[in-house]
């Protein structure tokens, strides 16, 4: 009985550490390759090839003073960046790493838990991070901060209807909610094949979820200064930051286990596969942050309503009649 419980705390604290560390050097990531596209070096002096960079930035970002404005409501002001951070690493709970196998006759499960509603689950921990966002808006008593949460909550309620249709798809193709038998179901042909309409609606909607470039209104700085995060400053902010950065990996591990087979894939490990996918992904990030620039609102919106809502709408319908009639 107290195994489990053993085993299940351990692959927790080592799915949050490496988490934190991938977050960390994601930023130097990001950097780096942005740098590269702009014909630049990026990081190079702290630590070889600035390696120690993402060390060097935690020490200033927690060595600076905490400050905390006197007009803030300061409960609300304190909870919002946990309620940021806290659901996006929630989320990691159902998805699987790799396949079951077995070390010294004990079976070994690279997931906390498998639930049976798995991707309901990931959709609703992670709707809570937007809560965190407004809760910062309205808490921080600043016009800028509260026109950033206005922005994403608007942005949010758009592309999460999307996001939602565009996965429905591949849920009909697999006939289940769980994530690991939506992987299994892909061990003769990934979803992307068959869906990849849904593919790119999953991917816009959630690149628009996360806030990420082109769809960063919600801290457009040459707008709204860093909208809703404006007032934030030390450990505080640097909940946002990991906060945001643990969503991109987890919108990414997403498309990999609706759409990319998961964990599938000939010759490398299961976990190589996986990781090598979610990384995939997480480069569209930064290759798009590089070379598209900021939508205005009104763009935004049109997107979302008139675009990739119908496309995903008619989509879902299609796939629908096909599965009724070949099962």
């Amino acid at each position: 009985m107290l195994l489990p419980i053993v085993f299940t705390i351990i692959k927790i604290l080592i799915i949050v550490t490496v988490i934190l560390l991938a977050v960390a050097y994601m930023t130097y990531a990001e950097r780096k390759v942005i740098g590269a596209m702009q014909v630049r070096l990026g990081p190079m002096h702290t630590g070889p090839y600035g390696l120690l960079q993402p060390i060097a930035d935690a020490v200033k970002l927690i060595a600076k003073e905490d400050l905390t404005p006197d007009m803030v409501d300061r409960p609300v002001f304190i909870l919002a960046p946990l309620l940021t951070m806290v659901p996006a690493l929630a989320g990691f709970a159902v998805i699987p790493f790799a396949d079951n196998f077995t070390v010294f006759g004990m079976e070994i499960k690279p997931y906390i838990t498998d639930l049976n509603i798995g991707l309901l689950y990931v959709l609703a921990i992670s709707s809570v991070g937007t809560y965190g966002v407004i809760m910062s808006g309205w808490a921080s008593n600043s016009k800028y901060a509260l026109l950033g949460s206005l922005r994403s909550s608007a942005q949010v309620l758009s592309y999460e209807t999307a996001m939602g249709l565009a996965l429905v798809a591949p849920v009909l193709l697999a006939g289940s909610l769980s994530l690991r038998e939506i992987t299994l179901a892909q061990s003769g042909m990934w979803f992307v094949v068959p869906q990849i309409v849904a593919f790119m609606v999953y991917l816009i909607a959630a690149i628009a979820e996360t806030n990420r470039a082109p769809f960063d209104l919600a801290e457009a700085e040459t707008e709204i200064v860093a909208g809703f995060h404006v007032e934030y400053s030390s450990m505080k902010f640097a909940l946002f930051f990991l906060g945001e950065y643990a969503n991109m990996y987890l919108v990414s591990t997403i498309a990999v286990v609706m759409f990319l087979g998961g964990w599938n894939g000939p010759f490398l490990p299961p976990l190589v596969w996986f990781v090598l996918k979610v990384l995939f992904i997480m480069f569209i990030f930064l290759w798009l942050r590089a070379t598209l620039p900021r939508l205005r609102f009104d763009q935004l919106m049109s997107l979302g309503w008139k675009v990739l809502i119908p496309i995903a709408l008619a989509n879902l319908m299609i796939t629908a009649i096909v599965v009724h009639i070949v099962r």
